[in-house]
């Protein structure tokens, strides 16, 4: 056991270290100068979009373009955006913040990407609606079917079973450092939660997460929008600190702004997702009449996460004190921070915070699983043992300890995540004629573009669309 524990750690150390980092950053830099910062200059478009899409009516077992965004949101934003930004600004300093910013900037581009082919590449979906992602474009374009199986079974084992049971994990800890709640019997309350969601299907994911992602996100940024008001005189000293430690020549020796450049990069890459092949699995599914739709709205999910969500956690924790004093890191530094600033309240409120964040993870990471499952076997069994499975790693989790497996998970992840980035290297240039074509489109007056794929050079793998 310790062999293995060891050999995990050291594979992870090599690949998020240095293959993932140069292929993420790499490639969210030449996406970004491809699509001339289509995550800058279409910003605008991406909010009209979202709020377009709010309360959207779609075909029965149709997913709205809002609803896949609040899907995706929902498995990003987690306990890390609470606790791994508090242990970024530990080790890294308040420079990594600054760093993770970048990270977005850049990695919304190749959000854009990916949701933009998942959405030109998805296919028809027994009972109505659609479903797509890596797996399907890997295989239908491509045409290299045991990498699009191996990325299937990677996502569905990493997101339906393994972080679901760390998922688990983190809430029922906090229920019983807050409350003192048995970890078994709430285990079985989330697990039975868990089964209800996933039970409904897709559809009904999708409208859970379209008003319990709204709710959650809001209260939070709600909060820590109160908690800078009531330091807003501290606000310059904040900002001091982000860009003279993510700047500090006198520091490199010493290795002070190489920690804060890593810590920012890794932070911001586990964070939003962007070229993790997650994402698109949820961009497939949505009703759209152009590709571009989707991926601009997905590239705005990017910001959401981390511009918004994650900086209202490094917020929280730089206005206080106590981050400097290096004795609590992770959720004990943010619950201590919101103590200092809100009263001795806090560590409960941010308990059931926690709760929401970890039990919409679950069920946004369950819907990638099934999107995958369903290209590994269409046996409608297959997807109700998985199912089952699902619940029982959630009860699991809830009572074990989950170090080795949180390895495991972050190894297939790495893997999932080379797999899709090939992938998008080589298929990126038909995003970039979709984005022309839409980009065209509204500069010839037309409101909503509708998607001719007879403007791609290649059809095949295209099932949706027809030709106009």
């Amino acid at each position: 056991m310790e062999f293995l524990e060891s050999f995990v750690a050291f594979t992870n150390d090599i690949l998020w270290s240095y293959v993932l980092i140069v292929m993420l950053v790499g490639l969210g830099i030449w996406f970004s100068l491809r699509t001339r910062f289509v995550q800058v200059r279409c910003l605008k478009e991406m909010v009209r979009l979202l709020k377009e899409g709010v309360g959207q009516k779609t075909e029965h077992n149709h997913i709205s373009s809002f609803q896949a965004f609040c899907v995706s949101t929902a498995s990003r934003v987690g306990v890390g955006n609470i606790a791994g930004i508090a242990i970024a600004i530990v080790s890294g300093g308040p420079g990594a913040i600054f760093w993770m910013w970048i990270i977005a900037i850049l990695g919304s581009a190749t959000g854009f990407i990916e949701s933009t082919l998942a959405q030109i590449y998805k296919v028809p979906r027994e009972g109505g609606g659609y479903r797509g992602g890596p797996a399907y474009y890997i295989k239908n374009v491509l045409g290299n079917k045991p990498m699009a199986a191996l990325f299937a079974v990677l996502i569905s084992v990493t997101f339906g079973l393994i972080f679901n049971s760390v998922q688990a994990n983190t809430i029922t800890i906090s229920l019983q450092a807050a409350f003192g709640l048995d970890r078994f019997v709430m285990g079985c309350i989330i697990a039975a939660l868990t089964g209800i969601v996933i039970f409904g299907g897709v559809a009904r994911i999708a409208k859970v997460a379209e008003w319990m992602v709204p709710i959650m996100a809001g209260l939070y940024l709600l909060i820590a929008l109160g908690v800078t008001l009531m330091n807003i005189e501290k606000l310059p000293q904040v900002f001091n600190a982000i860009f003279s430690s993510a700047f500090d020549l006198q520091a490199v020796a010493g290795g002070g702004m190489g920690a804060a450049l890593m810590t920012g990069i890794k932070r911001g890459l586990f964070s939003n997702e962007a070229g993790m092949g997650s994402v698109p699995n949820a961009a497939a599914t949505a009703s759209a009449s152009h590709p571009v739709k989707q991926g601009l709205i997905q590239a705005f999910g990017v910001f959401v996460d981390t511009l918004l969500v994650c900086s209202a956690s490094a917020f929280i924790v730089l206005l206080s004190d106590g981050y400097t004093e290096g004795k609590l890191t992770g959720i004990e530094l943010v619950q201590q921070s919101l103590s200092q600033h809100l009263g001795p309240w806090a560590p409960s409120f941010l308990a059931g915070m926690i709760c929401l964040f970890a039990f919409s993870s679950i069920v946004g990471n369950y819907y990638y699983g099934e999107i995958n499952i369903g290209f590994i076997s269409k046996n409608y069994m297959t997807l109700m043992l998985f199912r089952v499975f699902v619940v029982g790693m959630v009860l699991f989790g809830s009572v074990a300890k989950v170090a080795l497996v949180w390895d495991l998970a972050d190894l297939f992840m790495a893997l999932m995540a080379i797999t899709n980035l090939v992938a998008i290297a080589i298929l990126g240039k038909y995003a970039y004629i979709a984005l022309h074509d839409y980009m065209d489109q509204k500069r010839a007056g037309i409101v909503e573009p509708e998607f001719d794929p007879a403007i791609l050079p290649s059809q095949r793998g295209i099932e949706v669309w027809k030709k106009k």
